[in-house]
């Protein structure tokens, strides 16, 4: 198969949360850890960070993968849900991954793969495990899918552990209160691996302190021992929490291993994230006059930060490019929105995509006032039609809807 059949093949065959959600999620890691002994628990020979949370995991990764880039080592980044191509999710040093790697890795498993019914993000987690031990990298950053503990990532034993923050997002899965979702995002403490905490609620810190202590695990809180942090190209408010928890992490990296990370390395790497890792949709500027922002947050806890910073911005009128997926609940998200804007509702190209007229009809319950359009691409068209050149646009509500724009 070509690359376009190969990826046709994992998308259609396979249970894929990011577009089935509920019946891609696997009870268990048994299929990982089949698929990881298929070919020879290349986990095993690999150095990690593996990093967790409800918001601000991929920018962090991205952010620790920078540094250590300038640190001049070969850095392995597992990340998810890509934006624009499959190969995001896995790259060395900014490098996606080859279109030929991942048609040779399911050329020669796709046997196993069939008869094991192995999900979507299992084979994505094994090829990455597979790229990073052939491709001899110095250390890598894994960033968890969904939750922690049973997770696909969960099979590796990592040098440091990261959990940024805890918020109610993917209940249906992981629990309705912050105490339970910060169970299962400390499932990923192993036994005598340091942890790193980003922030932390009343319900959550004695959470993690309980997994920290039966783990014998070292537990930092990072917005307790990091007070001053450095610019970094990634420019959302929201950064300021994984900036702290970067430093802290990679604090306890050189404290706990033979990694060398100079002052500069950390500087230099904050403030060329994008450069080194591609990484894009966190607080993206897309265009001036009318400034365009485009952003990832899809959370409530996510898009509070986000919708606050939006509100600090100067412009005369504000548009809002608005789409969402259907497992989220919009009356928890719409009522953080701003009334004083004009909308333009929008589904994106999934079929977890929440119908346009549904989210308008529950946004006009909050006072969001807009009209409805057929595609992402047409509501953006629309809104740069409408908006003039002192106005603000902003575009979100889904990983999604940002993805379609890019």
């Amino acid at each position: 198969m070509n690359y376009q059949e190969t990826l046709d093949w994992m998308f259609s065959q396979l249970p894929m949360y990011q577009t089935q959600g509920a019946s891609a999620y696997k009870k268990d890691l048994t299929n990982t850890i089949l698929l990881a002994n298929h070919l020879g628990n290349p986990e095993q020979d690999l150095k990690c960070i593996h990093v967790a949370g409800t918001n601000g995991k991929g920018s962090t990764s991205h952010m620790l993968a920078s540094v250590l880039q300038e640190a001049g080592y070969k850095v392995g980044l597992y990340t998810s849900p890509h934006l624009k191509d499959y190969r995001e999710r896995i790259k060395i040093n900014g490098k996606e991954i080859s279109k030929q790697f991942v048609c040779d890795f399911i050329g020669a498993n796709k046997g196993f793969l069939e008869q094991n019914s192995l999900s979507f993000f299992e084979m994505s987690v094994g090829l990455a495990f597979q790229y990073f031990k052939e491709k001899k990298t110095d250390i890598n950053i894994i960033e968890v899918g969904m939750g922690g503990r049973l997770d696909s990532t969960n099979i590796i034993t990592p040098l440091v552990s990261v959990i940024t923050n805890i918020g109610l997002d993917h209940t249906q899965f992981l629990g309705n209160t912050l105490e339970a979702i910060a169970f299962e995002k400390a499932g990923i403490i192993k036994r005598n691996v340091p942890v790193v905490i980003g922030e932390y609620t009343s319900e959550t810190k004695p959470v993690f302190r309980s997994k920290a202590n039966e783990m014998q695990s070292d537990v930092y809180f990072a917005s307790e021992l990091i007070s001053e942090v450095y610019p970094s190209d990634l420019i959302g408010d929201y950064q300021e929490h994984n900036k702290k928890t970067v430093l802290q992490a990679l604090k306890v990296l050189q404290k706990t291993t033979s990694f060398q990370i100079h002052e500069e390395n950390v500087k230099q790497g904050l403030q060329k994230v994008v450069k080194n890792t591609g990484l894009q949709g966190r607080w993206q500027q897309l265009g001036a006059n009318p400034k365009i922002i485009c952003d990832t947050a899809h959370n409530e806890h996510g898009l509070k930060i986000a919708i606050n910073q939006l509100k600090k911005e100067k412009f005369a009128e504000l548009h809002i490019v608005l789409g969402m997926v259907n497992d989220k609940k919009p009356k928890d998200i719409l009522p953080i929105f701003p009334k004083n804007a004009k909308y333009y509702f929008c589904k994106p190209i999934i079929s977890r995509g929440l119908d346009a007229l549904v989210l308008q009809k529950e946004a006009s319950e909050f006072g969001l006032e807009g009209k409805i359009y057929n595609s992402v691409s047409e509501a953006y068209a629309k809104a740069m039609d409408n908006a003039s050149s002192d106005d603000f646009i902003y575009v979100g509500g889904s990983t999604f809807v940002v993805a379609e724009i890019l």
